[in-house]
């Protein structure tokens, strides 16, 4: 028998579990046919209903009254949660943004930066993104025949688009790069001071961002974040800075990811390349379907508000419960072929974005950026071939490639 299938509560919280998709995909296929609502107490982690179906994850996400984002909003050892718990009040997470917040002050938070995400503004950006877009396949080019496409080109896009909105320097994104990376990894070893100390480096970044934006606001993202008010009241600096934070990693790694892993795919299943070549308007479903199959954001938790059943289990009260989204997103029941990649997929209804209230804010802006680039990869670039090991980031909470060494001839 499968290892993980003899003890799945410790599998769950092992970060190289989700740099396994091999592993991570074969556990959940048996949770979702065995136990779709499983009760897991791993130990060294307080216990949750682990949630692998999309029927039940879809549940979750669509009734936000009853399963919330307070207050546990990632997996993290009961040892960090304890200790942020003392010193912040009772407050279990590192940051306090809208990823832990409900209700009103969910939707007034979100409101801040919310229509400039919407899908017009995003398409107002689209001459930006694509000349973005054009650069770093440039880069690319640059580097033929052989680069480590993950690190010199994936991770950079994103970050640039990101960073470019909330008015970090093009000098200093190497600084952001290297934080983001540090607060996303949980391999053997990362402790819980460790991620304190990368979350105040962060904090400390953006304070001078902010003070200009309050003394010299202009119209961009940064200043409405940094100017924000809520029932009339300015956001306090804690929440300000978590905002920033927030736009910041969560903006840039999980795109990256989706490019890498998404080329990855590419190099993996040659006749969808092929595909994409000869039929340029899979252009419009590439990047749900790279969602799908990457799914960075491996979970979000929701706590219940008051009993209530889901997959056949009652749910009690101050219960916690692990949304599986990449698990969710290759359900059988429904996506034809889930462990297929097929770049023209139609009525994709994978959950790799959330759902609901909770969806992910920059969607729209993600699926430009994915199309942008692949849009201009195939006009330039051909023949791509692995020439080393891939390499994942060990994370429970977000996690891609970080390492992928190919080489590609140029048109």
């Amino acid at each position: 028998m499968n290892a993980d299938l003899m003890d799945i509560d410790r599998a769950v919280v092992d970060p190289g579990l989700y740099a396994n998709p091999e592993r991570y995909h074969a556990l959940f296929r048996h949770l979702r046919r065995n136990e779709p609502v499983r009760w897991t107490a791993p130990d060294g982690f307080a216990p949750f209903w682990l949630v692998s179906r999309h029927a039940d994850i879809m549940t979750a996400e669509g009734a936000a009254a009853t399963y919330l984002n307070a207050p546990r909003a990632v997996l993290k050892p009961a040892t960090i949660e304890e200790a942020l718990s003392k010193t912040q009040g009772g407050h279990r997470e590192m940051i306090r943004s809208m990823n832990n917040m409900d209700g009103d002050e969910h939707r007034q938070n979100r409101a801040i930066t919310s229509r400039q995400f919407l899908l017009p503004a995003v398409n107002r950006m689209t001459e930006e993104i694509d000349a973005l877009a054009v650069e770093f396949v440039d880069r690319l080019v640059a580097r033929a025949p052989e680069c480590d496409f993950a690190r010199d080109i994936a991770l950079w896009y994103p970050l640039r688009v990101i960073m470019s909105l909330l008015g970090v320097p093009k000098t200093d994104e190497a600084r952001m790069l290297e934080l983001t990376l540090q607060i996303f990894n949980d391999a053997p070893g990362t402790k819980g001071a460790d991620k304190r100390g990368t979350v105040q480096a962060f904090f400390d970044y953006f304070r001078p961002i902010v003070e200009d934006r309050r003394a010299n606001p202009r119209d961009d993202i940064a200043s409405k974040i940094a100017n924000a008010q809520i029932n009339g009241q300015p956001l306090g600096d804690f929440e300000t800075f978590s905002y920033f934070l927030t736009v910041a990693t969560a903006g840039h790694d999980t795109t990256s990811s989706t490019i890498a892993g998404g080329l990855l795919a590419l190099i993996e299943h040659p006749e969808e390349m092929r595909k994409l070549r000869e039929n340029p308007a899979c252009l419009d479903t590439l990047a749900d379907e790279m969602m799908r199959w990457v799914a960075p954001v491996k979970h979000f938790f929701r706590t219940a508000s008051a009993d209530c059943a889901l997959g056949g289990q009652v749910i009690r009260q101050g219960d916690s419960l692990m949304l599986a989204f990449p698990s969710g997103s290759r359900d059988e029941a429904v996506l034809a072929e889930p462990d297929a990649f097929r770049i023209d997929r139609t009525g994709n209804r994978h959950v790799a974005l959330g759902a609901g209230a909770h969806a992910c804010l920059g969607q729209h802006l993600a699926r430009l950026e994915v199309k942008q680039f692949f849009k201009r990869l195939i006009e330039r670039t051909d023949n791509f071939a692995l020439t080393g090991p891939v390499k994942r980031t060990e994370s429970l909470f977000i996690s891609g490639v970080v390492n992928l060494p190919v080489r590609f001839t140029v048109i």
